[in-house]
């Protein structure tokens, strides 16, 4: 079905419905119990590239089908929130954070909350969540919005998601994380709960994120995609 809107449609519905199905506890733990922890992680990933390769492949043969003209401002988003998300991403990845895959072994750390997780403890759903949201607004048809709209569904549910099983999993372990953490970011130290560590997050950090947005830009103009709004 590469090459209808439905094709990508059923792409986009396989690969994140997917990711809310096999991390969920009724299929994950009787997977973990037959396949071991490193198995399921294996299966998983195989999984998600597979379906994450159909979704690509869909998008790009996919047809054209506009749904509005961006303005100006909307085409200049990705430009304006991108930064913001490339250092989500760095900052997020780089930092033990229980909410990540396999991060439930930092709960009983001397430290479970630092760095970036004074900000929100989903930094990396947020930047992908804020990529998906910057491209949806700038292009403005049915493909974006189905490729970019899935994304976004993908993390922002995504937050209630982990939430729910860290709490099943942890237990009176979670209260302490949740207490002083937040998903909308600032919000937590905002309402005095933290404060922000920004040592925690250090200069490089940043700094990675800008240039993980230089390299993206690149990307983009070798693949032929403008990324100037003209």
């Amino acid at each position: 079905m590469i090459g209808t809107s439905q094709g990508l449609s059923l792409a986009v519905a396989v690969f994140v419905g997917g990711h809310f199905f096999m991390s969920s506890l009724a299929v994950r733990e009787p997977v973990i119990k037959t396949l071991g922890a490193n198995g399921f992680r294996l299966l998983y990933s195989v999984a998600a590239l597979a379906s994450f390769a159909w979704t690509i492949l869909a998008f790009r043969a996919a047809p054209m089908v506009s749904l509005w003209d961006p303005s100006p401002g909307l085409r200049h988003a990705p430009l304006l929130i991108m930064p913001i998300a490339a250092i989500l991403l760095v900052a997020g990845n780089s930092t033990p954070n229980v909410t990540a895959v396999g991060g439930e072994r930092h709960a009983d750390g001397v430290r479970p909350v630092g760095g970036i997780m004074t900000v929100t403890r989903h930094p990396v759903l947020w930047g992908i969540g804020l990529w998906a949201v910057a491209h949806l607004l700038a292009n403005g048809d049915q493909a974006s919005v189905t490729l970019f709209g899935g994304m976004a569904v993908l993390a922002f549910g995504g937050m209630a998601h982990i939430d729910h099983r860290r709490r099943d999993a942890l237990g009176g372990a979670w209260g302490p994380i949740a207490l002083t953490t937040s998903v909308i970011p600032f919000a937590a130290a905002l309402q005095g709960r933290t404060k922000i560590d920004w040592a925690g997050i250090g200069p490089w950090r940043p700094l990675g994120g800008l240039a993980l947005y230089g390299v993206l830009i690149l990307l983009h103009a070798q693949a032929g995609v403008p990324v100037w709004p003209g």
